[in-house]
């Protein structure tokens, strides 16, 4: 069977669920999420969690402390926890901002541990001129200032990586090679990276061999399809049936938020259905 003529298959089937209300036969073998963009920016938080749950989603990335009770309400689990006063701009690899990032994110992970958030986003910064190494050692020395609180509270820390070329303009992160040397010399269980798929393979390629070789550094998973940051079907380059299976047949045990923007015209619901069923190896 050609991959389109499966995969079209596959957006018929999420577009009788949307149409029967009822969620996906089989729940597969990976922990499917959702974030916020994935639904009509329009839609209370409340009734993004009900469909979420409807159609076979477990939980719910990067929402606040504060509306954890909401996807409780609905059976979901907050998988990924809101960045601990880290941001896109000053991120670990700036050593002038260490001191208030240990307590934000201290106290962040505190509150992930209190609450059952088992991760937390963190992102290296941008680099305005700091050489790759340095910023390396920048985040390395901070990351090990934090990896016994987070060890002793469950708590992983996931540094995202992202793409320099379109998104996110001067990120330190943005190669997976970056993001493994943090880790290793890191070396803690509870400090991993959170492998978007759609930032990697615009900057590295070769997604799936990057996954088996890099897997044991890896806590989380974003999708997204490129081009565009939309839909994960046969209107991208990337075949994420695949994609799943790979990560699957690794015994994967954590959580893959699906993090695509739906395209124009679309319906957001019939997207992520169509996503959840491509994704339910």
């Amino acid at each position: 069977m050609r991959r389109r003529d499966f995969v079209a298959g596959l957006a018929v089937t999420g577009a009788a669920v949307a149409q029967t209300g009822k969620a996906p036969t089989g729940a597969g073998r990976l922990k499917q999420c959702v974030t916020r963009f994935v639904f009509d920016p329009k839609m209370p938080l409340d009734d993004m969690c009900r469909e979420a749950a409807r159609l076979g989603c477990v939980g719910f990335d990067l929402v606040q402390p504060q509306d954890w009770p909401t996807l409780r309400k609905h059976g979901l689990v907050p998988t990924m926890a809101p960045p601990g006063g880290v941001t896109i701009e000053d991120g670990l690899i700036h050593k002038d901002k260490h001191e208030a990032f240990a307590a934000s994110l201290g106290n962040a992970i505190d509150q992930c541990a209190a609450q059952g958030c088992p991760n937390i986003i963190t992102v290296g910064g941008q680099r305005r001129g700091m050489p790759y190494s340095e910023g390396a050692d920048n985040a390395t020395v901070f990351l090990n200032r934090m990896k016994a609180r987070a060890e002793d509270k469950g708590v992983t820390i996931c540094m995202e990586v992202m793409n320099s070329k379109y998104d996110r303009p001067d990120q330190i992160c943005d190669h997976i090679a970056w993001g493994v040397d943090v880790c290793q010399r890191v070396n803690s269980p509870r400090v991993k990276l959170l492998f978007d798929i759609y930032h990697a393979q615009i900057m590295d390629g070769d997604v799936c061999r990057n996954i088996q070789q890099n897997f044991q550094w890896i806590a989380h998973f974003h999708t997204g399809g490129v081009p565009g940051r939309h839909e994960i079907d046969d209107t991208q380059e990337l075949n994420y049936r695949f994609i799943a299976k790979t990560i699957a047949d690794l015994g994967y045990t954590g959580y893959i938020a699906h993090e695509f923007r739906p395209s124009p015209g679309r319906d957001p619901i019939e997207s992520l259905n169509q996503a959840i069923a491509i994704m339910n190896v």
